[in-house]
């Protein structure tokens, strides 16, 4: 099966620059950002470049910071685990390793859920995760560094993974979130500043981007875009990935008894990116003849070594990341999404908004900037 690459302008930039760009404007030697006495990084997790164009009268702020070339691409697989570690530590999947929403870790067996699964699966953060943080660096050369996010993220596996080098900080609304981003870029020269909203997400997730819940998401976080910005300070609003609405006529169930399932001992990552693992992983051409077969369309089917040598991973891929990554890597095409049916849990069958492939909704994420920042 041929993989339907996206294509992406050659000028297209990657999200794993955002953390240089930072770093190179508060140090006064960024090429794509001008200095700034402190930096806020504002991340809505979810929303692509296309969705926003597409729903510019429900987000006017975020859309007037918005001209055509202000758009980053992703990292595979499009989804929050990978990418946001992507954002914050300037390395690609195959480098930072969370190559996935959930994987299988090598020395155990067993599937690791790398946005809450950590404990769960007995896995140390700082040795699976090794990368340093964009934090870690500023902390390193003398700057201030913080995070502000939900309270239910302080201590969490993924946030020792991702954001370690930050002191952490929590408020309960998108708006109370980027006022204390605001606030703590202005009382700190040299600031670094994370602000995470996960708003236009979960909405996503539960209810669709068609959804009069979504768009309240989006209207909510454009609300919470500043109208007045500390003198000196920039801002730089970005994404880690956008999203996709699929319909259950679109859901292609992997049927406990079907050719497919034979010999592999399981399945991981997400609808829209699968990590099939098999039994015996001498017999990957041949499973994926089978899943080529079985996905009629719906999927590009690749063996580990062709992701790799088609770039999906990164430019060097490290032997752990490749250990963690399925014999087979299964990137969903259109408005499809393939589940497992052979798992316990399928919970996941009532989600809408989807993302993890490699469509331009889901890669395709705003680079939008403010205050310090503005052109």
């Amino acid at each position: 099966m041929t993989l339907m690459l996206p294509a992406f302008p050659p000028s297209l930039r990657s999200i794993t620059g955002v953390a240089q760009d930072l770093l190179g404007s508060l140090d006064g030697v960024g090429d794509v950002l001008p200095s700034a006495r402190s930096v806020v990084l504002v991340v809505i997790d979810g929303l692509g470049a296309i969705a926003l164009r597409g729903h510019a009268g429900h987000a006017r702020r975020l859309s007037a910071a918005m001209t055509k070339k202000d758009v980053l691409s992703s990292v595979f697989p499009s989804t929050t685990a990978a990418a946001l570690t992507s954002l914050l530590t300037g390395a690609d999947p195959g480098a930072h390793g969370l190559v996935g929403y959930e994987v299988r870790d090598p020395a155990t067996g067993l599937i690791v859920n790398q946005l809450s699964g950590w404990e769960k699966a007995r896995v140390d953060p700082l040795s699976w995760q090794r990368i340093p943080t964009v934090f870690e660096t500023a902390v390193a050369a003398g700057r201030p560094a913080f995070a502000v996010g939900m309270k239910e993220y302080a201590g969490s596996g993924f946030s020792a993974a991702t954001l370690r080098g930050a002191a952490f900080f929590s408020e309960r609304t998108a708006a109370e979130r980027v006022e204390l981003a605001l606030s703590l870029a202005d009382e700190h020269d040299g600031a670094l500043v994370y602000c995470y909203l996960p708003e236009v997400d979960k909405a996503g997730h539960k209810h669709g981007m068609d959804s009069l819940e979504w768009v309240a998401a989006l209207e909510e976080v454009d609300a919470a875009v500043p109208t007045r910005i500390p003198d000196g300070v920039g801002v730089l609003v970005t994404a880690d990935h956008g999203m996709v609405d699929v319909p259950r006529t679109r859901h292609l169930i992997v049927d406990q008894g079907s050719p497919m399932q034979t010999g592999v001992a399981a399945i991981a990552g997400e609808p829209r990116m699968l990590h099939v693992y098999l039994d015996d992983p001498g017999r990957t051409d041949e499973a994926a003849g089978v899943w080529a077969s079985g996905v009629e369309g719906a999927a590009d089917v690749l063996t580990r070594e062709q992701a790799v040598s088609a770039g999906l991973l990164g430019a060097r891929p490290t032997i752990e990341a490749l250990a963690r990554a399925g014999d087979l890597i299964v990137p969903a095409r259109g408005l499809w999404a393939l589940y497992d049916g052979a798992a316990e849990d399928q919970r996941s069958q009532g989600m809408i908004g989807q993302h993890g492939s490699l469509s331009p909704e889901e890669q395709r994420v705003p680079y939008l900037r403010l205050g310090a920042f503005s052109r």
